[in-house]
């Protein structure tokens, strides 16, 4: 890939983990809020909702630019008892999906996209990372939630912060998955569009 050529990277995300995970691979990138409507379809599986979801933000973050870009996108949902859980948006919520998680294994789907603008093309990977949370009381949940405030992650924690206290064991790929953004899958990704992240001279932003 040559510098004239080079695509810019784009994030298309506002999510500061998502930024930070990003930041681990030492490549020059921009952020964009994607505007995409998430609301699930009938019978949608979570392996189906997060693929579309992860596209489509992927898509609207490079409609941003006038520009050739690369640009990633990442949707994330957890299944408790057969239900797909997004994020809880309010206190309430989030109480009710960590006392219906306590005890249980649940498994976190994060859908990775990465739509390349000048060929018009998008690779896209789904990651499942399953974690097994302890028996917990409700005033532990409750403390919990009112410390982190983990309003908009889906499962209603944070496993990079307190979060991790809820759990007995996590089992995955990438645990950078469970934060948002599965950085392994990503490698390989940028890697098929000729991005090395182990060889600075292969990008050029």
């Amino acid at each position: 890939m040559s510098a004239s050529h080079s695509p810019k990277l784009v994030l298309a995300s506002t999510s500061k983990f998502r930024q930070a995970l990003l930041q681990k691979l030492l490549l020059p990138f921009e952020c964009c809020a994607p505007d995409v409507d998430e609301t699930p379809k009938a019978n949608e599986s979570a392996v189906e909702l997060v693929t579309r979801l992860a596209a489509a933000k992927a898509q609207a973050g490079a409609n941003q630019y006038n520009e050739a870009v690369l640009v990633i996108g990442s949707d994330q949902v957890a299944v408790i008892d057969g239900q797909i859980v997004g994020k809880p948006l309010t206190e309430v919520k989030a109480v009710a999906q960590l006392q219906a998680a306590s005890g249980k294994a649940i498994t976190f789907y994060t859908g990775l996209a990465l739509y390349n603008s000048g060929t018009k093309q998008t690779s896209t990977q789904v990651d499942t990372f399953t974690v097994y949370f302890r028996q917990l009381t409700e005033a532990q949940i409750r403390y919990y939630v009112a410390t982190e405030q983990p309003l908009y992650c889906a499962g209603s924690f944070m496993c990079e912060g307190l979060g991790i206290a809820l759990f007995e064991r996590m089992e995955g790929k990438d645990p950078n998955s469970l934060i948002g953004l599965p950085l392994i899958s990503l490698i390989e990704m940028l890697g098929q569009q000729g991005v090395d992240v182990l060889d600075p001279a292969s990008f050029h932003a």
